[in-house]
């Protein structure tokens, strides 16, 4: 329904476009004509529209293509390929939720992936975007760039956008359906694989993967300080992926094709230390029996990352700062005075102004090592990536599990969303990785996680309804999953469950699940 002070006049004009699209679609004609008559609508019933985009989530892809558009070149259109919870358009298409944008550019999530909107577009037009479902099903989004206007008449435009995005649901469902057989729209797929790869490589730099705000502000620096040969200083929580930060810093530098050696101060006694950085001479303490290149050497022409250099006891550091203000020293227990041309990239979660302060850590050489400082982003501010991690992390484990995992589980994604993550990345991977070997139907569920992922006090998720709500709750779960898993058909989801049929007909109607839309749709 339209908002109460809609313009009577605007909602009788469009009727006859409501009713041509009703039609087209009630004949099961062809989903182009169908999306063609909603773009229709949209264009001759939103005043000073300036761009109308349909996306459709591809079932094998998981990827979000624009299937219509108004106001897009074609290589625009080609270009709008969205991962589900990228930016604005993924986040509706994830949460299932409307978003209005009242000025694009007050929006930090906005991605403008298609190129289309220009600053002074971004400043001047307002945004809209609609989910188009079915039941609880995302099935892709309806979105307009228009003139910024008044708040209640956005509200409005929300509203029209919504009926339409309703009406198309039956019929993406159908193209969906057709989808799968057709060997064009097969290759079509093919090609949204390659523009999802040449996203990552293009935004997210080597193998850091996720697409929040935090990071994609993280790739922009690793892009601009990379060309430069700048001493970088990596600093966040341990498992926050610092390391794999210098890699892709060093992978976009024009050392690239040397070496990129690691160095983990931490983990070298104090003793050794100078010996590992500089290297030795033969003879030159009890044990050295053959002269040996020490890091600086070993990266002489690429980069040397240095990890947890916060550990670096004093007389280590001093010996640091000679090599990076001269770019020379000596071997231990040598003469000969060895030049290299090395960029460093130093790490640590400590806060090194602190140490400063206290006395631990030299201050001329935090200022040679802090001159492009970088924060890593933990884990718990980076949204979406959640998701987009675990889903790597079972890909990636499952490989090497003889017990292949298929999903992830709503009551799971929903505790891996809670879940506060001191442990950052590496603590994620840990989880996957044992949930994965706890697993023996393909699915990873809530009770294979942790108890600390589990417990309600500690993830903010104490439940509040009573026992009876709870066991429904998890009923309903398992009746969709076997739903799903049988594609509707009632007969094998009992048997999959263990009940008569009677008693799965009886369960389902209780929950108010319609099974029909779990059947594999027949083509034509």
């Amino acid at each position: 329904m339209r908002a109460k002070n809609a313009d009577p006049e605007t909602c009788s004009c469009a009727l006859p476009l409501f009713y041509e699209l009703g039609r087209v679609i009630a004949a099961a004609g062809d989903i182009h004509e169908v999306m063609a008559v909603a773009v229709r609508v949209i264009v001759e019933n939103l005043p000073e529209t300036r761009r109308v985009v349909l996306t459709v989530i591809d079932q094998e892809t998981g990827a979000m293509f624009i299937e219509n558009s108004w106001g897009l070149s074609e290589e625009e259109r080609r270009r709008g390929v969205y991962r589900v919870g990228d930016g604005v358009t993924g986040r509706v298409a994830q949460s299932g939720e409307s978003v209005v944008v009242p000025r694009i550019s007050d929006e930090p999530e906005f991605l403008n992936r298609t190129g289309a909107r220009s600053d002074n577009d971004r400043e001047s037009l307002a945004f809209i975007c609609v989910p188009i479902k079915l039941g609880y099903e995302v099935l892709g989004t309806l979105s307009t760039d228009r003139a910024r206007r008044d708040g209640a008449l956005l509200e409005e435009d929300r509203e029209l956008l919504t009926v339409v995005a309703t009406m198309l649901a039956q019929a993406v469902v159908v193209y969906r359906a057709r989808c799968v057989e057709n060997k064009e729209l097969r290759e079509e797929n093919r090609r949204l694989h390659a523009v999802l790869d040449d996203l990552d490589e293009r935004d997210a730099p080597g193998s850091i993967i996720g697409d929040s705000h935090a990071m994609r502000g993280l790739y922009a620096l690793i892009k601009k300080v990379a060309v430069t040969s700048a001493p970088v200083l990596l600093l966040g929580e341990s498992g926050t992926g610092k390391e794999l930060a210098a890699s892709s810093i060093h992978a976009r530098s024009p050392k690239a094709k040397a070496s990129f050696v690691r160095f983990n101060c931490a983990a070298i006694p104090e003793s050794l230390a100078e010996s590992e950085m500089f290297g030795h001479e033969r003879g030159a303490f009890t044990g050295a029996e053959a002269r040996r290149k020490g890091r600086f050497e070993e990266a002489d022409g690429g980069t040397l990352f240095m990890d947890e250099v916060g550990d670096l006891s004093p007389a280590v550091q001093a010996k640091l700062l000679r090599a990076l203000q001269e770019g020379e020293f000596e071997r231990v227990g040598g003469s000969e005075t060895i030049r290299v041309d090395v960029r460093i990239i130093a790490a640590t979660n400590r806060d090194l102004a602190a140490l400063v302060a206290q006395g631990k850590f030299r201050e001329d050489l935090y200022y040679r090592l802090n001159v492009f400082p970088i924060l890593m982003p933990p884990l718990r501010d980076r949204g979406s990536d959640v998701l987009l991690l675990a889903d790597y992390f079972v890909e990636k484990c499952a490989k090497l599990n003889p017990k292949p995992v298929r999903r992830i589980s709503t009551p799971a994604i929903d505790a891996l969303m809670a879940y506060h993550w001191p442990g950052n990345v590496r603590e994620l991977e840990n989880v996957i990785k044992r949930a994965i070997i706890l697993s023996d139907d393909g699915v990873i569920h809530a009770y294979h996680l942790p108890p600390t992922l589990q417990s309600a006090e500690s993830s903010g998720t104490k439940y509040r309804g009573s026992l009876e709500r709870r066991l429904a709750s998890v009923e309903l779960e398992l009746v969709v999953d076997a739903l799903k898993a049988s594609r509707g058909n009632m007969a094998e989801a009992a048997r999959e469950l263990g009940v008569t049929e009677r008693v799965m007909a009886l369960r389902v109607r209780s929950h108010g699940i319609d099974y029909r839309l779990y059947r594999q749709k027949s083509r034509g």
